[in-house]
């Protein structure tokens, strides 16, 4: 089992209130499928069913004790596991095959005309942040622009080349020396 399918596993197996139940009394002693059965409320064949699916999960051991079988949480198990699964780098490798770019690309597309100039300037701060971080890599990183050049590029975007600029400055996309001075990608 990879590393995905063991945490869908373990968070299948703890995503019903049931097994929540269970659970939370084998933390306290060890039962019988009967014993639970009558303390949450269900038949033992569906106590026998969520106990598979956490034994299924590494959750529950299960040991032979007369007639009967003995159930237990497995504490050691089950710290281990979490341990493992919910480490920053698993929780990161379950996203991997994730486009990051995807919403990016959607604002631009839904904000662009087919010439790459802006159809509006968004007025949501989130959009917004996409579309000026697009904007500003139409400048050179350590190139200094005059006012005027800055106009010019952005001018190709949309016509409010003042609300661009200020809102690059804003968003420290871009530096800038005095009014009117020289600008600069940050």
């Amino acid at each position: 089992m990879n590393q995905n399918e063991e945490l869908l596993t373990v968070f299948k197996a703890l995503a019903d209130s049931n097994r929540l139940k269970i659970v939370g009394l084998l933390a306290q002693r060890a039962y019988s499928v009967e014993e639970l059965s009558a303390l949450v409320e269900l038949k033992p064949p569906t106590v026998s069913h969520h106990l598979a699916k956490l034994a299924d999960a590494g959750l529950v051991t299960a040991r032979a004790e007369g007639y009967y079988s003995v159930y237990q949480l497995d504490r050691a198990a089950l710290e281990a596991t979490t341990r493992r699964i919910l480490s920053a780098e698993q929780m990161s490798a379950a996203a991997e095959s994730v486009d990051l770019d995807a919403y990016d690309r959607k604002i631009i597309n839904d904000f662009s005309l087919p010439d790459g100039s802006l159809k509006t300037i968004p007025a949501q701060r989130k959009k917004l942040d996409v579309i000026l971080r697009h904007i500003v890599k139409a400048f050179e990183p350590g190139t200094r622009y005059s006012e005027k050049q800055v106009n010019e590029i952005l001018g190709r975007f949309h016509a409010d080349t003042t609300s661009l600029r200020r809102e690059l400055v804003g968003a420290k996309l871009m530096g800038r020396e005095g009014g009117g001075g020289e600008y600069w990608r940050e």
